[in-house]
């Protein structure tokens, strides 16, 4: 009797899923990877697995992979010191090369690898194929005194997006391939730019007018000021917390993002605790979801 049960936990949990799995057949689901969940091998495996299982299912994941840690690792064994502004790393050429190879060459072809491992049929890119992502020079901007222009601080191959080639995502996607991107992009003169990974994934997401963006983290999700997570806001909440200095430090890029993604179109976007296993299945498939879902 004990196996019937958990067979009927287990129909249970599927006839849970099906209206979720109903809704988002055929649509795209853009997802940023990053923090532990790139690091520990279990959580690794889980993530292939779940990213797998969604498009067996019919819906198309499109995954956006960071790799700071490692590229600090990287320059770390070589000798070269990693230099930040305002939480920007500093990008020479010799730095940008090594960008380049662990974010495209090593990085990627693992997630890539591991995709395919559990079933999958996963390509990597990186912006300069098929021109999927066309970068401008970054350059941040500093207050030094008042009613004074602010200084402009050139920290080097750093990139913004200045547009995405949507078209090769979604030939990709119909051919029943689960593209795996990294945040690298293409200047016109052929140079490569570094890019955060969480603005990538929400220009991604933008240009594909994806069902939902779901970013990655190492925390729960927003936090109000006392600590307590929430489960929902909207762009109001969001200008008053960033007022207040409730959002601040790695958690403002992310919510910055999410509501670029929402005005290009995103229907909703997620900042979910990528420390779970099973995050994304979790947020998507359940009546529950996890983290913090932000919408206009």
């Amino acid at each position: 009797m004990d196996n019937v049960k958990k067979s009927m936990e287990r129909a249970e949990i599927l006839l849970e899923a099906l209206p979720y799995i109903r809704r988002f057949y055929n649509k795209t689901i853009v997802i940023k990877y990053g923090g532990h969940a790139m690091v520990d091998d279990e959580l690794k495996d889980s993530f292939a697995r779940d990213v797998v299982m969604m498009k067996y299912i019919g819906i198309n994941p499109v995954v956006i992979h960071g790799g700071g840690p490692q590229i600090g690792d990287f320059l770390k064994k070589l000798g070269i010191d990693s230099k930040f502004v305002q939480g920007m790393r500093v990008t020479d050429e010799e730095t940008m090369n090594i960008v380049e190879m662990v974010l495209v060459g090593k990085v990627n072809k693992e997630i890539v690898g591991l995709i395919n491992r559990h079933g999958g049929k996963a390509v990597g890119l990186s912006g300069k194929d098929g021109t999927l992502i066309r970068a401008e020079k970054y350059y941040l901007s500093e207050e030094k005194a008042k009613d004074t222009p602010p200084e402009i601080i050139d920290i080097g191959l750093v990139g913004k997006v200045r547009a995405i080639n949507a078209g090769l995502i979604e030939s990709i996607e119909q051919d029943g391939f689960i593209p795996v991107i990294a945040p690298t992009g293409v200047g016109e003169n052929g140079e490569t730019y570094n890019i955060n990974a969480d603005i990538v994934a929400g220009e991604v997401a933008a240009a594909l007018k994806a069902e939902k963006l779901i970013l990655l983290t190492d925390v729960e999700g927003v936090l109000d000021n006392k600590g307590h997570l929430i489960n929902t806001m909207n762009d109001r909440d969001v200008v008053d917390m960033i007022q207040t200095g409730t959002i601040k430090g790695g958690m403002f890029p992310k919510v910055k993002c999410c509501m670029k993604a929402l005005k290009g179109g995103v229907k909703k976007t997620h900042i979910i605790d990528g420390r779970l296993k099973h995050a994304i299945l979790l947020e998507i498939f359940t009546d529950m979801g996890i983290g913090t879902e932000i919408v206009i």
